[in-house]
Protein backbone atom coordinates (compact mmCIF):
# COMPACT_ATOMS: atom_id res chain seq x y z
CA UNK A 1 0.00 0.00 0.00
CA UNK A 2 1.48 3.37 -1.04
CA UNK A 3 1.73 6.53 1.06
CA UNK A 4 -1.46 8.22 -0.25
CA UNK A 5 -3.46 5.10 0.57
CA UNK A 6 -2.08 5.00 4.11
CA UNK A 7 -2.84 8.69 4.53
CA UNK A 8 -6.40 8.23 3.28
CA UNK A 9 -6.90 5.28 5.64
CA UNK A 10 -5.53 7.29 8.56
CA UNK A 11 -7.84 10.20 7.74
CA UNK A 12 -10.88 7.93 7.62
CA UNK A 13 -9.90 6.28 10.92
CA UNK A 14 -9.35 9.68 12.54
CA UNK A 15 -12.76 10.91 11.43
CA UNK A 16 -14.46 7.73 12.63
CA UNK A 17 -12.85 8.20 16.05
CA UNK A 18 -14.04 11.81 16.13
CA UNK A 19 -17.55 10.80 15.05
CA UNK A 20 -17.79 8.21 17.82
CA UNK A 21 -16.47 10.70 20.42
CA UNK A 22 -18.74 13.51 19.26
CA UNK A 23 -21.75 11.21 19.35
CA UNK A 24 -25.23 12.67 19.46
CA UNK A 25 -27.37 9.55 19.14
CA UNK A 26 -26.84 7.34 22.17
CA UNK A 27 -29.03 5.16 24.34
CA UNK A 28 -31.42 6.93 26.73
CA UNK A 29 -30.73 6.97 30.44
CA UNK A 30 -31.96 3.84 32.18
CA UNK A 31 -34.06 4.36 35.34
CA UNK A 32 -31.41 2.89 37.66
CA UNK A 33 -28.64 4.92 35.98
CA UNK A 34 -30.70 8.09 36.38
CA UNK A 35 -31.34 7.28 40.04
CA UNK A 36 -27.65 6.66 40.78
CA UNK A 37 -26.44 9.79 38.99
CA UNK A 38 -29.07 11.97 40.65
CA UNK A 39 -28.11 10.52 44.03
CA UNK A 40 -24.48 11.44 43.40
CA UNK A 41 -25.50 14.94 42.33
CA UNK A 42 -27.65 15.24 45.46
CA UNK A 43 -24.69 14.23 47.62
CA UNK A 44 -22.42 16.84 46.05
CA UNK A 45 -25.00 19.61 46.02
CA UNK A 46 -25.68 19.02 49.71
CA UNK A 47 -22.11 20.15 50.42
CA UNK A 48 -22.88 23.49 48.74
CA UNK A 49 -26.36 24.32 50.02
CA UNK A 50 -27.07 27.54 48.07
CA UNK A 51 -30.11 26.86 45.85
CA UNK A 52 -29.44 23.15 46.40
CA UNK A 53 -32.93 21.68 46.10
CA UNK A 54 -33.87 23.95 43.21
CA UNK A 55 -30.79 22.79 41.28
CA UNK A 56 -31.64 19.14 41.90
CA UNK A 57 -35.26 19.65 40.84
CA UNK A 58 -34.22 21.41 37.63
CA UNK A 59 -31.80 18.64 36.62
CA UNK A 60 -34.32 15.94 37.49
CA UNK A 61 -36.91 17.59 35.25
CA UNK A 62 -34.38 17.86 32.42
CA UNK A 63 -33.43 14.17 32.40
CA UNK A 64 -36.94 12.84 33.06
CA UNK A 65 -37.68 12.22 29.36
CA UNK A 66 -34.26 11.46 27.94
CA UNK A 67 -34.06 10.17 24.35
CA UNK A 68 -30.26 9.82 24.23
CA UNK A 69 -29.86 12.52 21.58
CA UNK A 70 -27.76 15.66 21.49
CA UNK A 71 -29.23 19.03 22.37
CA UNK A 72 -28.21 22.65 22.86
CA UNK A 73 -28.63 24.42 26.19
CA UNK A 74 -29.73 28.04 25.76
CA UNK A 75 -28.55 30.32 28.59
CA UNK A 76 -29.62 33.88 29.35
CA UNK A 77 -27.52 35.50 32.06
CA UNK A 78 -27.74 38.68 34.11
CA UNK A 79 -24.80 39.71 36.28
CA UNK A 80 -24.94 40.93 39.85
CA UNK A 81 -24.00 44.54 40.51
CA UNK A 82 -21.08 43.15 42.54
CA UNK A 83 -19.74 39.62 42.77
CA UNK A 84 -21.20 37.88 45.81
CA UNK A 85 -18.30 35.92 47.26
CA UNK A 86 -18.28 34.68 50.88
CA UNK A 87 -16.64 36.93 53.46
CA UNK A 88 -12.87 36.58 53.44
CA UNK A 89 -12.74 35.44 49.82
CA UNK A 90 -9.53 36.43 48.01
CA UNK A 91 -11.49 37.38 44.90
CA UNK A 92 -12.67 40.86 44.00
CA UNK A 93 -16.21 42.08 43.46
CA UNK A 94 -16.22 42.16 39.63
CA UNK A 95 -19.02 39.78 38.50
CA UNK A 96 -17.58 39.49 34.98
CA UNK A 97 -14.22 38.38 36.39
CA UNK A 98 -16.06 35.80 38.51
CA UNK A 99 -17.90 34.53 35.43
CA UNK A 100 -14.62 34.23 33.53
CA UNK A 101 -13.21 32.11 36.37
CA UNK A 102 -16.25 29.86 36.09
CA UNK A 103 -15.88 29.70 32.30
CA UNK A 104 -12.25 28.63 32.54
CA UNK A 105 -13.11 25.97 35.13
CA UNK A 106 -15.72 24.25 32.95
CA UNK A 107 -13.73 24.04 29.70
CA UNK A 108 -12.27 20.58 30.37
CA UNK A 109 -15.44 19.05 31.93
CA UNK A 110 -17.27 20.12 28.77
CA UNK A 111 -14.67 19.01 26.21
CA UNK A 112 -14.10 15.59 27.75
CA UNK A 113 -17.74 14.84 26.91
CA UNK A 114 -17.76 16.40 23.44
CA UNK A 115 -19.73 19.41 24.66
CA UNK A 116 -18.93 22.65 22.87
CA UNK A 117 -19.64 26.33 23.33
CA UNK A 118 -21.48 27.19 20.14
CA UNK A 119 -22.03 30.82 21.00
CA UNK A 120 -21.27 33.34 23.73
CA UNK A 121 -22.55 36.82 22.87
CA UNK A 122 -23.06 39.95 24.98
CA UNK A 123 -26.22 41.97 24.57
CA UNK A 124 -25.75 44.59 21.85
CA UNK A 125 -28.90 46.68 22.24
CA UNK A 126 -32.64 46.56 22.85
CA UNK A 127 -35.52 45.57 20.60
CA UNK A 128 -38.72 43.75 21.60
CA UNK A 129 -39.05 43.25 25.35
CA UNK A 130 -41.98 42.17 27.49
CA UNK A 131 -42.83 44.44 30.43
CA UNK A 132 -40.84 43.39 33.48
CA UNK A 133 -38.46 41.17 31.50
CA UNK A 134 -35.01 40.85 33.11
CA UNK A 135 -32.19 42.90 31.63
CA UNK A 136 -30.02 40.03 30.38
CA UNK A 137 -26.33 40.74 29.84
CA UNK A 138 -25.39 37.88 27.52
CA UNK A 139 -26.55 34.69 25.87
CA UNK A 140 -24.63 31.41 25.66
CA UNK A 141 -25.40 28.27 23.68
CA UNK A 142 -23.70 25.01 24.68
CA UNK A 143 -24.02 21.75 22.78
CA UNK A 144 -24.26 18.57 24.87
CA UNK A 145 -23.91 15.07 23.50
CA UNK A 146 -26.84 13.87 25.62
CA UNK A 147 -28.68 14.48 28.86
CA UNK A 148 -26.51 11.75 30.38
CA UNK A 149 -23.45 13.84 29.60
CA UNK A 150 -25.11 16.97 30.96
CA UNK A 151 -25.89 15.17 34.21
CA UNK A 152 -22.32 13.90 34.53
CA UNK A 153 -21.04 17.38 33.72
CA UNK A 154 -23.27 18.82 36.46
CA UNK A 155 -21.78 16.33 38.92
CA UNK A 156 -18.22 17.18 37.84
CA UNK A 157 -18.58 20.93 38.37
CA UNK A 158 -20.42 20.73 41.70
CA UNK A 159 -17.27 21.75 43.53
CA UNK A 160 -16.51 24.75 45.68
CA UNK A 161 -13.81 25.99 43.30
CA UNK A 162 -16.24 25.99 40.35
CA UNK A 163 -19.82 26.81 41.33
CA UNK A 164 -18.53 29.39 43.82
CA UNK A 165 -17.66 31.62 40.86
CA UNK A 166 -20.90 30.95 39.00
CA UNK A 167 -23.23 31.99 41.81
CA UNK A 168 -20.95 34.88 42.77
CA UNK A 169 -21.33 36.28 39.26
CA UNK A 170 -24.97 35.60 38.37
CA UNK A 171 -27.98 37.50 39.67
CA UNK A 172 -30.46 35.70 37.43
CA UNK A 173 -30.45 33.16 34.63
CA UNK A 174 -32.93 31.46 32.33
CA UNK A 175 -31.74 28.12 30.97
CA UNK A 176 -33.57 25.66 28.75
CA UNK A 177 -32.72 22.96 26.19
CA UNK A 178 -33.36 23.39 22.46
CA UNK A 179 -32.91 21.14 19.46
CA UNK A 180 -32.04 23.00 16.25
CA UNK A 181 -34.35 22.59 13.26
CA UNK A 182 -32.16 24.84 11.11
CA UNK A 183 -28.53 25.44 12.00
CA UNK A 184 -25.42 26.71 10.24
CA UNK A 185 -23.16 25.12 12.85
CA UNK A 186 -21.65 22.17 10.96
CA UNK A 187 -19.14 20.69 13.38
CA UNK A 188 -19.01 17.23 11.81
CA UNK A 189 -18.61 18.64 8.30
CA UNK A 190 -15.98 21.15 9.42
CA UNK A 191 -13.91 18.42 11.08
CA UNK A 192 -14.20 16.25 7.96
CA UNK A 193 -12.98 19.13 5.79
CA UNK A 194 -10.03 19.87 8.11
CA UNK A 195 -8.98 16.23 8.24
CA UNK A 196 -9.36 15.93 4.47
CA UNK A 197 -7.25 19.05 3.83
CA UNK A 198 -4.55 17.78 6.20
CA UNK A 199 -4.54 14.45 4.37
CA UNK A 200 -4.26 16.08 0.94
CA UNK A 201 -1.44 18.31 2.20
CA UNK A 202 0.48 15.36 3.62
CA UNK A 203 0.01 13.38 0.41
CA UNK A 204 1.28 16.33 -1.64
CA UNK A 205 4.35 16.73 0.60
CA UNK A 206 5.19 13.01 0.41
CA UNK A 207 4.58 12.59 -3.31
Amino acid sequence: MNAPSWIALACVALYVLFHVWYGGRGRPLAPDETRDLLAELQRRVALLPANAQARIDDVQALVAHDDGREFVMFNLVRYRAKADYPPGSPYGDDPRAADKRYGRAIVWPLLRRASLMWLVAPKAGRFIELPGAPDWHYVAMVRYRSRRDFLRFAIDIEREDVVLHKWAAIAATHVFPVRPLISLVFVRSAVAVVIGLCGVTMAWILR
